[in-house]
């Protein structure tokens, strides 16, 4: 259909971006389709400009790779290196997001037989409006997103094609939390964290009072998404949460924070009434309550947790549904920018130290920085 879609919807992002030089990069960032994600959700308006239409087919053209060195060719645009903070930009992020994606449905609809099963691969996989578009489309049977549709499934996918060749079974048993353990390489600093076995009512009551922790639970994710085992997590109610979690991030303030929600309170507060373990479909809140997990056009990128798929995070979501009538915590991943996730005791404490964490949790057992600002908070809570 068409090479190198997701390196081609980067682009865009890249020619807005003047901390970006055409001139000499090879390929995009790995980040910017990310952002130019979150960028489309802004969109005001659905009718191209002339100039538009002109970018849009010169980065849709089909030809074997579009080098950034190409785009200089609109260095005369008004959007070339605008900013990404333009409203009109912001509006032709959403044009194009919405052009590139009626290229695979127009084919889809032509070269596709109606009523087959849906398997999405590939970087485009992350794309969680494009997903919840294909499911709401009704050319599939059902439509299925791996937790690893980006290159962190090769592995995988190398196994499958092995044991395929070897014994003509291409079927494997799997789990997204088939990660390593942690490891308690060194001795989490007393002098540093206030230590102490905490019930989740304990935690559940931490979080409905503000603070934002990190929390470590068996075997880290497989994929790029934090699905409740190593994640930041936080109360989901206030923007200015979503401010202080992207400040932690060292993210653009433009980025949405997911939730993770009660699978049988899913349908109550965001209109999905189906398991989405994956974090990796778009639905609709239902409610202005959400502040922090529900983006500028109302939508969240949802993760829905059962008694079965992850119990300890299904028993503080139920402890926080408790203490605060809602089974929803915001959920972001606990990683070190541009690095995977943090998986040692000595990461996490400077991962803590250095970002302003309030804490963190390992296993059920919590430490709280003794400098944080809600220190006080913490102590309230605990005998």
């Amino acid at each position: 259909m068409m090479p190198e879609p997701g390196h081609r919807y980067a682009m865009l992002y890249a020619l807005a971006d003047p901390t970006f030089d055409m001139r000499t990069a090879e390929f995009s960032r790995l980040s910017d389709a990310g952002k130019l994600m979150a960028l489309a959700s802004f969109s005001q308006r659905s009718k191209a400009t002339d100039e538009e239409e002109m970018i849009a087919s010169f980065l849709l053209q089909n030809c074997k790779h579009l080098r950034p060195q190409d785009c200089e060719v609109f260095k005369d645009s008004r959007y070339y290196n605008v900013g990404v903070e333009d409203d009109e930009f912001r509006n032709f992020a959403g044009i194009f997001s919405d052009r590139l994606f009626e290229r695979f449905s127009q084919f889809a609809e032509k070269n596709l037989r109606r009523g087959m099963p849906l398997l999405i691969s590939g970087g485009c996989g992350l794309n969680c409006d494009w997903n919840i578009k294909w499911k709401e489309s009704g050319l599939f049977s059902e439509v299925f997103v791996p937790p690893v549709a980006n290159d962190s499934g090769s592995a995988i996918g190398t196994a499958i094609d092995a044991q395929f060749h070897f014994t003509g079974n291409p079927k494997i048993s799997w789990d997204v939390y088939s990660g390593s353990t942690f490891l308690h390489n060194e001795p989490v600093d007393s002098a540093l964290f206030d230590q102490s076995e905490a019930s989740l009512e304990a935690v559940a009551a931490l979080l409905a009072d503000g603070l934002i922790l990190g929390w470590v639970s068996g075997r880290y994710e497989i994929g790029p998404r934090a699905l409740g085992n190593r994640s930041i997590l936080a109360a989901p109610f206030k923007a200015s949460t979503r401010e202080r979690l992207n400040v932690i991030k060292q993210r653009e303030q433009f980025r949405p924070i997911a939730p993770v929600c009660l699978e049988d309170e899913a349908e109550r507060w965001f209109g999905c009434s189906h398991p989405s373990p994956f974090m990796l479909y778009t639905y609709r809140a239902l409610t202005n309550e959400l502040a922090a997990v529900t983006h500028v056009n109302q939508t969240a990128r949802l993760q829905t947790v059962s008694a079965s798929s992850n119990r300890p995070m299904f028993d503080l979501l139920t402890a926080f549904k408790s203490k605060t009538g809602c089974g929803v915590l915001c959920n972001t991943s606990l990683n070190f920018k541009h690095k995977g996730f943090v998986n040692t005791a000595s990461d996490l404490s400077e991962y803590t130290l250095a970002h302003q964490l309030d804490g963190f949790v390992i296993d059920g057992r919590l430490y709280l920085l003794r400098t944080s600002e809600n220190y006080q908070k913490f102590k309230r809570h605990l005998p």
